[in-house]
């Protein structure tokens, strides 16, 4: 009974967040300005989180919404995608997914563990962070090399800031037409470059709906190459001992990327109302919120503050190679 009180308590503070969030921008100079309610509930999160001492209790909750809520939301938003668009995105963008994580992925560990000196653990998982899907590819291969809690936090806190700021200022440089880029060129560009799923979603969605469903079905090709390259990594770490601990590896699946396939082929196939598919991304939409929400509530300052600069420095390089390689790529073949 507490736990369950515990949840409720967070997950109704998160819900009040994403519903002033969603009053806010019924403002007609945001909504005119293109602001989602997804950004303005970082926002608000961010600030809440780091003026306000927020009761443990309410931490459960703020998690399940940051977490599993993000996750049932990315499952649901394969709803506004068809297997005829993933098609009509082009092996193209395939191409380009796979030649980013291959070369991020690559400069990543030399960047890191060559140059500037970092862990070997670290490197990896900073660079799988910003190659694939943030946070979820930090996790999932932690759990491959058993890696020291505060090398995980390190590189999440490392993934999140920069995809942060990408989120915001990509968008602001295809509105100022410093890109260019058409709308499903910057569809291509966000979905190969930007680090989390849900800012890929902001960034795409800040530019126009066509352009948001491009982004995320590139991120998701992104997020699918996380089981081949969890693999890689589990066959290298038992040959060459890169991790510290000698234990039995797991294969961590990215469960909810099936989850976004299997609904694209529910909305293909089965369900085609469009009456019910609105109410389903309208739903989907405000779960994003929630999850933007709770997300910028646990991004913390003064934990950033004690981890020490050279991480960030690393992260900050690759942020500018994923940019720059997929402004070179998207150029280039699409």
């Amino acid at each position: 009974m507490p736990v369950q009180r515990y949840n409720f308590s967070g997950l109704s503070f998160v819900f009040v967040l994403a519903l002033f969030s969603q009053l806010i921008i019924s403002i007609p100079l945001l909504a005119h300005a293109g602001i989602s309610a997804l950004i303005i509930s970082i926002i608000l999160g961010i600030i809440v989180g780091n003026i306000w001492n927020i009761p443990c209790a309410w931490i459960h909750g703020i998690q399940f919404s940051a977490k599993r809520i993000l996750r049932l939301a990315i499952i649901l938003y394969g709803f506004r995608i068809s297997f005829q668009e993933l098609i009509n995105v082009g092996g193209s963008a395939f191409l380009i997914s796979c030649c980013m994580v291959t070369i991020i992925l690559t400069i990543g560990y030399l960047i890191g563990k060559k140059i500037l000196k970092l862990d070997a653990e670290l490197s990896l998982l900073i660079s799988i962070g910003s190659a694939i899907c943030g946070a979820a590819a930090v996790l999932a291969l932690e759990d491959i090399l058993k890696s020291q809690a505060h090398k995980t936090s390190v590189a999440i806190a490392t993934v999140v800031i920069f995809g942060t700021l990408s989120m915001f200022i990509y968008p602001l440089l295809q509105h100022a037409g410093w890109l260019p880029f058409s709308f499903s060129q910057f569809g291509i560009f966000s979905g190969a470059s930007i680090h989390e799923v849900a800012q890929v979603v902001v960034a795409g969605s800040n530019i126009s709906e066509t352009t948001g469903q491009i982004a995320v079905v590139v991120k998701m090709m992104r997020v699918i190459l996380l089981v081949p390259v969890l693999l890689l990594f589990s066959y290298l770490n038992k040959k060459y001992n890169v991790s510290e601990h000698n234990k039995k590896m797991k294969l961590v699946i990215p469960w909810f990327a099936f989850g976004f396939l299997l609904v694209i082929g529910i909305h293909s196939f089965l369900i085609k109302n469009h009456a019910v598919v609105f109410y389903i991304n309208q739903l989907d939409t405000f779960l994003l919120t929630m999850a933007m929400g709770a997300i910028g509530l646990e991004t913390k300052w003064e934990k950033i503050k004690h981890v020490g600069i050279k991480p960030f420095y690393f992260a900050g390089l690759l942020c500018l190679c994923l940019f720059t390689t997929a402004f070179i790529l998207v150029t280039n073949l699409t």
